[in-house]
């Protein structure tokens, strides 16, 4: 008998990078997401600049949580590959393009930035759309046989996973303006105060929205709420509560808290959505431990990890350090 649960230990580090990944990158792609509406390209200098340092950074926890979920669980990538083939690509294209926008606007002259300009925001707006409508793919599950997926290509895009894409969108877009009113001033952070308000609105009505359609159409996830009621209420309450801080904060001009308590929201709503589709790793039918690896290749994959992980976070920590404070008009990093 194991005296330690290594599906457990492995359950907590993927998640653990997921979030980090949401968290650290959603702000960048929500920069990127509100850059052609910022009016000016001296404003957009000014916002890739403020994520320029960290951008590349903060996907390094994608490619923990990638690496980790084929070491730990070998069979989740029987399923997912072929049934979300497509919104990962998709998912990967914006990334992609968001990298090449990265350094070739630096490099391009005033006159020529206009393609690099929709390149970042084209490619952070198509990455954000498939990490949430992946998400919407995971609640509505799939369709199996053992652990061969049965389904279509486009089974993935229906009009729930359009919704959940179109809520991360905002999602991303209220965080990445609360990162704008910390690190920037002036004209540019009064705007970012404005969307904000905006965003959070729009944010809480899809959340509320997708919560709804989700107890409609998925009795299983229903009942999993209503048994676990006495635990499950204290989310939407909180989230709320926090929400209504947050629209406080951004009237009465504060810096830092908004983008806290943006976090705070999407760790809620994330550790909302565990808890409902807990314990399975493919919903409906099998869960973490039916697509578990062997505990001796957990085992030597997490022994290799555990070195890892605190240097990232280390790495993480000091860049962000380094580049505390705010963001000027004429100052850079490339």
């Amino acid at each position: 008998m194991e005296l330690i649960d290594l599906t457990l230990i492995w359950i907590g580090i993927i998640a653990f990078g997921v979030f980090m990944y949401v968290l650290m990158d959603g702000f960048d792609l929500g920069v990127g997401i509100l850059f052609p509406f910022a009016g000016s390209d001296e404003r957009r200098d000014i916002m890739m600049n403020s994520v320029a340092p960290v951008w590349d950074g903060n996907e390094t926890w994608l490619v923990l949580g990638g690496t980790g979920l084929l070491a730990a669980f070998p069979m989740i990538y029987a399923v997912f590959l072929p049934a979300l083939y497509i919104g990962v690509f998709l998912l990967l294209a914006g990334l992609i393009f968001r990298g090449v926008a990265f350094e070739f606007r630096f490099k391009a002259p005033p006159q020529g930035r206009g393609p690099w300009n929709w390149a970042f925001f084209l490619g952070s707006l198509v990455a954000a759309f498939a990490q949430g409508a992946v998400v919407g793919a995971y609640i509505q599950g799939f369709e199996v046989e053992g652990f061969r997926y049965v389904g279509g290509p486009l089974d993935w895009l229906t009009p729930f996973t359009v919704m959940t894409g179109l809520g991360l969108v905002m999602g991303y877009a209220l965080l990445g303006a609360c990162w704008l009113v910390m690190k920037t001033e002036g004209d540019l952070q009064a705007w970012a105060y404005r969307v904000a308000r905006w965003m959070l609105v729009a944010v809480l009505l899809v959340y509320l929205v997708v919560s709804l359609w989700t107890a409609l159409g998925h009795p299983d996830i229903l009942e999993r709420w209503l048994d676990n009621a006495a635990t499950l209420w204290i989310f939407p309450t909180l989230s709320l509560l926090v929400g209504v801080g947050l629209w406080r904060a951004l009237s009465r001009r504060n810096e830092g808290f908004p983008f806290v308590a943006t976090l705070m929201l999407f760790a809620l709503a994330y550790i909302g959505l565990l808890i409902s589709m807990w314990p399975y790793a493919v919903p409906p039918v099998h869960t973490y431990w039916d697509a578990a690896s062997s505990p001796d290749s957990q085992l030597f994959t997490l022994i290799g990890l555990l070195f890892v992980i605190p240097i990232i976070l280390g790495y993480t920590a000091w860049t962000y350090w380094v580049f505390r404070g705010k963001v000027r008009a004429g100052e850079g990093y490339h």
